[in-house]
């Protein structure tokens, strides 16, 4: 399984927010964003924080989706 942050990305867009946006209403490092971005794991600490930032729940900012095996 892998983690999509997709639909964080989409709120960002619906809120007219940046990258930087987020990471100085979160309190976040560039780097932190770049995982992020990346779809790498962060703690929940990170998901936590992004979620206080943008007033929703964690199932609203990211999902589980199963990996796709490249044949």
């Amino acid at each position: 399984m892998a983690v999509s942050y997709k639909k964080l990305w989409h709120i960002l867009l619906d809120k007219d927010m940046l990258k930087k946006d987020l990471e100085v209403a979160a309190g976040l490092s560039h780097y932190t964003v770049n995982k992020l971005s990346k779809n790498e794991s962060v703690t929940t600490d990170v998901l936590i924080k992004i979620c206080e930032a943008l007033h929703c729940d964690i199932s609203d900012i990211m999902e589980i989706v199963p990996n796709v095996l490249k044949e």
